[in-house]
């Protein structure tokens, strides 16, 4: 394993194991970011659509459920996007938290990994 200039250093079935860990973890936080984007997406249109039902003067609105539209009392519609907001807040919230987790796995990994190899491996994203 000659890479770099570092010295050569014997792999061992834990070190690949880490290795691998290491792998999983990354692919995982890049997964948790894409979805921590939608959730956020999905925050913002539903904040978007409750600020329009502010706006409106309609007492019976369209409302999407699946893929059509029913209409829908407002006072309901305004009910079920606080609901949906709150599902999606904490859902963001739970992602937040799982990918700290993540980050705080793949530093301890870093470390144990660069503190065995040194510059013969690159666990940095290019």
């Amino acid at each position: 394993m000659q890479q770099g200039g570092g010295s050569e250093t014997e792999v061992t079935w834990e070190d690949q194991q880490n290795i691998n860990k290491f792998g999983r973890l990354n692919n995982r936080f890049h997964e948790l970011e894409d979805e921590i984007r939608i959730a956020k997406e999905t925050n913002d249109n539903l904040e978007d659509a409750s600020n329009e039902l502010i706006l409106t003067d309609e007492e019976v609105v369209r409302f999407q459920i699946g893929e059509v539209f029913a209409h829908v009392p407002r006072e309901e519609v305004e009910t079920r996007i606080e609901e949906m907001k709150e599902v999606t807040t904490k859902n963001l919230q739970k992602l937040e938290e799982e990918k700290e987790s993540v980050l705080a796995q793949m530093a301890e990994l870093k470390k144990i990994l660069y503190g065995k190899f040194k510059d013969s491996i690159n666990l940095e994203e290019d």
